[in-house]
């Protein structure tokens, strides 16, 4: 395993939070192989060194895996100084985790929340281009001419974004049903592309991510994921 930040093994196994890990470094409370380390930045191996904290030794944090249907007026961050609610103040577990990639504010639907940083990397990394299923309600009708356009890519401020399956589900007069997956994870992405053709998003909701589904799972409520969908995304991610 590459070595890691020590702030950042500290925060993972649960002491504080990086910052504050950052702090009781400089104070002098850790050592590393009984040798103290009030210096920063520092590097270890989490599997192999031995890490104290205050004279008692930490443990690497057991790697933890949820699905979370987020609700709409929840955010994606740890940290937030609006003091809004937060996806892990909704999985109230004992470890320290996180949410891969991110779900606007006003965006419903799939995350997975863990504390397994290098799987999030590999996931939120383009190379491995994980596709994202959404369902999109818009105003007015959808015509074929906009459809194509999204299935084509769109020019953003960042570039043009990859092809997109796009699906009509149900083409209405005041509203219309839009199935869209993509494999990129730009900031609000899919309500950018649809502005781009003309199109208001009324809602949004990710439905899947790659072979996870929200199957059985109400807005608000979370699950842990199977060792086939833990192990479905670490192949992915090879």
């Amino acid at each position: 395993m590459d070595k890691q930040r020590l702030q950042k093994v500290l925060a993972a196994a649960g002491i504080a939070s990086r910052r504050k890990c950052e702090e009781l470094i400089l104070d002098g409370a850790v050592c590393v192989n009984r040798k103290l380390v009030d210096e920063l930045p520092a590097f270890v191996d989490p599997q192999k060194d031995i890490i104290t904290v205050d004279g008692k030794r930490i443990q690497p944090a057991k790697k933890v895996y949820y699905l979370l249907n987020k609700p709409k007026g929840v955010i994606c961050t740890n940290s937030d100084p609006q003091g809004r609610r937060r996806a892990i103040d909704i999985v109230k577990v004992s470890e320290r985790i996180f949410c891969v990639g991110r779900l606007d504010i006003d965006t419903t639907g799939l995350i997975i929340l863990t504390n397994d940083s290098e799987l999030t990397n590999k996931l939120t990394h383009p190379k491995y281009e994980l596709p994202k299923k959404y369902l999109a309600v818009v105003k007015g009708r959808v015509e074929g001419e906009a459809v194509e356009k999204l299935k084509k890519g769109i020019r953003l401020a960042e570039g043009r974004t990859q092809p997109a399956a796009v699906k009509i589900v149900k083409r209405g007069r005041a509203e219309s049903l839009v199935e869209i997956t993509i494999r990129q994870g730009l900031n609000r992405q899919i309500r950018r592309m649809l502005a781009k053709v003309g199109l208001d998003a009324k809602s949004l909701k990710r439905i899947k991510i790659g072979r996870l589904d929200g199957r059985g799972l109400g807005s608000g409520k979370f699950r842990a994921l199977k060792k086939t969908e833990i192990a479905y995304l670490k192949t992915i991610s090879e």
